[in-house]
């Protein structure tokens, strides 16, 4: 058993994954149907919260242009989904883009996707979790008289989300997988019904201000895409499921597909839904962590607003339980690879799910969000710095496997000028996407996001370039 774990490790390192991609993990095989595998995607986007905490963060910096951001958004997601469909008509595992990387770029390229994912994965749980805290908070405030000044009502906030979502990643992925699809497509449907209310009751029209981009910059805009982005992380999450999909080959480029453009429309629809909704209240859409309030009021159905708020609240819930099932797989995949320590690969036998690596995912996606909390900070800055974090890891992530398609390609003989045009432009829409989002400099702490996430990234290859030298050691 040691002399086969050693074999695993140094093709690892050194570049030999064949050794461990088909290795069995222990997860269930082959239980999700189509729909619960686009849940996965779906749950991880969380649909929900953009409307209600992303969009009017993107609204701050493009205005009557926030419609556009998210369309460029939706057209560079889609790009990018058109290169993960590529490697996931292929190969089906739990690793997901980090196997599509690791296969065809160089053992570090490969290390530092792993590493980069699984950062991101875990910085949107923590997100998440600061999006239950705030909307938490909005719904206790507005179903009892007092108000909670305590800082230990958002740490148990956090504390509570996370504990409900691993135990529930570590019982059974079916669950999971049912009970994310129903919570986003329901709190979905509510935003929907607001948003096309807002439409009828001013009577439908064109809004000029928005389609003449009036008082909107290039430069505005730009920002404005980099944010819309967050909104799409994780529509890849589907590729998690490699072990447990039906026909994964089939449905997991489906569940990507979908997911991007489903979400596209439905972001697209919200920011000028929201927008034009806005403007008569005489209100900045930039200043509210709760628009659906006011929204819903406006156009005389008062009752949805507090419905939305828990809608999104119990999407929050669901986004969590997504992260911390796509995160698990992940880590799980690395420690057979010789990644992480080999602890994490412990499958139970009666749930066949990661249970020690759901546990250590949910610890480590909790601690950054409750810390904040205690130290003061709100739900909605928590979801923001911790998104804009998570943003980097995706970003990396993308750009990597959009350059490693057309190598894979060629190594199969099967490049064509298409394929390299559609590697090239998802490529240069991460490209422009991570420079937006440092320059111009963005205040702080928004400002020392990326010399945190390059420092993490340093001390995972520092670990992998170190286990090389070990395992080369080993085994001279």
């Amino acid at each position: 058993m040691m002399s086969s774990q050693s074999e695993v490790l140094e093709g690892v390192l050194l570049g030999d994954l064949d050794t461990v991609t088909g290795a069995q993990t222990g997860l269930r095989h082959h239980v999700l149907s189509p729909m619960e595998t686009l849940g996965q995607s779906i749950s991880t986007i969380a649909p929900s919260t953009s409307p209600t905490m992303t969009i009017p963060l993107v609204f701050a910096v493009a205005g009557n242009g926030t419609w556009l951001a998210y369309l460029l958004a939706t057209c560079s997601v889609y790009l990018v989904a058109l290169c993960i469909r590529s490697f996931a008509r292929d190969s089906a595992s739990p690793g997901s883009l980090y196997v599509y990387a690791t296969s065809t770029l160089p053992p570090a390229a490969g290390a530092l996707t792993a590493w980069a994912l699984l950062l991101a994965y875990i910085a949107t749980g923590s997100s998440v979790i600061g999006g239950f805290v705030n909307y938490g908070m909005v719904v206790l405030e507005t179903l009892t008289p007092w108000r909670h000044a305590s800082v230990a009502v958002p740490v148990l906030l956090a504390v509570f989300v996370t504990v409900v979502s691993v135990w529930i990643a570590y019982r059974d992925v079916r669950i999971s997988a049912r009970l994310m699809l129903w919570i986003e497509g329901t709190s979905a449907l509510l935003i929907t019904i607001v948003l096309i209310a807002i439409l009828v009751h001013d009577g439908f029209h064109f809004d000029i201000q928005q389609l003449e981009l009036k008082g909107a910059s290039v430069q505005g805009i730009r920002l404005g895409m980099v944010l819309a982005l967050f909104s799409f992380v994780g529509f890849e999450s589907a590729t998690t499921l490699g072990a447990e999909a039906r026909e994964p080959l089939r449905s997991i480029p489906r569940a990507v597909l979908q997911s991007a453009i489903l979400c596209g429309l439905f972001f697209i629809l919200a920011a000028y839904g929201e927008t034009l909704g806005y403007r008569p209240t005489g209100q900045n859409l930039a200043d509210t962590t709760a628009p659906f309030h006011l929204l819903s009021s406006r156009i005389g159905m008062p009752v949805f607003g507090p419905l939305v708020d828990i809608g999104v609240l119990v999407s929050m819930f669901a986004a969590t339980l997504g992260c911390i099932t796509a995160a698990a797989r992940v880590l799980l995949l690395m420690s057979h690879n010789g990644l992480t320590h080999g602890a994490l690969r412990k499958v139970h036998l009666r749930n066949q799910t990661p249970g020690l690596a759901v546990l250590v995912v949910g610890v480590l996606a909790c601690l950054p969000a409750a810390w904040l909390s205690a130290r003061g900070a709100s739900g909605a800055d928590i979801y923001g710095w911790m998104g804009s974090f998570a943003t980097y890891g995706f970003i990396t992530v993308y750009g990597l496997v959009a350059i490693a398609l057309p190598i894979a390609l060629h190594r199969k003989g099967q490049l064509r000028l298409a394929q390299l045009l559609l590697a090239a432009g998802a490529a240069a829409a991460m490209m422009l996407a991570l420079e937006g989002s440092i320059y111009p400099v963005p205040p702080r702490p928004y400002s020392w996001l990326p010399y945190l996430y390059l420092s993490c990234l340093f001390i995972a290859l520092g670990w992998f370039f170190f286990a090389r030298y070990r395992s080369a050691r080993m085994t001279a």
